[in-house]
């Protein structure tokens, strides 16, 4: 069972680890918007931006959506609750929400039981954050979350796109 190994192995982490206080601030006041993509983890995604632990307070979702008000609140408490100061938006190439089919998407919620009566209650294409490109994507969030009346005019947005294979970033869009 899976819940055994992550509980035998949390059990083996916590023997061997030096215990370190950290601040809940982020200490380079940097609030990272990203994609939950399983090649973006064990610290992948951080080492490649430089990011240590308690540099960054980090929202991660499907294909680094901010298609509702969860990415934006997110962003508004790192900044008003938890001292961030800037923002960045990382998407990826090869990300798995790009051209994401909506009727693959469907039959499968509605053989795992989903009633068929919910899923008709929603665009599943817009609901999963299916997204054309990953450039476009990024250009996108970072628009919604700078026109947000939530999030103050003088932090800096900025939109990044990744390499999940070498960790190359490259520039999208400068918010300063």
């Amino acid at each position: 069972m899976l819940l055994n190994e992550v509980l035998e192995s949390n059990k083996e982490f916590v023997e061997e680890f030096d215990e370190v206080k950290l601040s809940h601030m982020p200490q380079k006041k940097l609030a990272i918007v990203a994609c939950m993509d399983t090649r973006l983890t064990d610290g992948f995604l951080e080492q490649s931006m430089g990011i240590n632990r308690g540099d960054a307070k980090i929202i991660k979702n499907a294909g680094n959506n901010v298609l509702d008000r969860d990415v934006i609140r997110s962003v508004a408490a790192a900044i008003f609750a938890l001292g961030a100061e800037e923002v960045m938006l990382v998407g990826h190439h090869d990300c798995g929400m790009a051209g994401a089919d909506p009727e693959k998407l469907k039959a499968n919620m509605l053989k795992k039981g989903i009633s068929p009566d919910e899923i008709a209650k929603i665009d599943i294409s817009q609901w999963i954050g299916a997204i054309e490109t990953e450039e476009a994507n990024v250009i996108k969030g970072v628009e919604k979350i700078k026109n947000s009346p939530f999030i103050p005019a003088d932090v800096p947005v900025h939109g990044l796109i990744m390499d999940p294979i070498t960790g190359k970033i490259d520039v999208l869009v400068n918010g300063y």
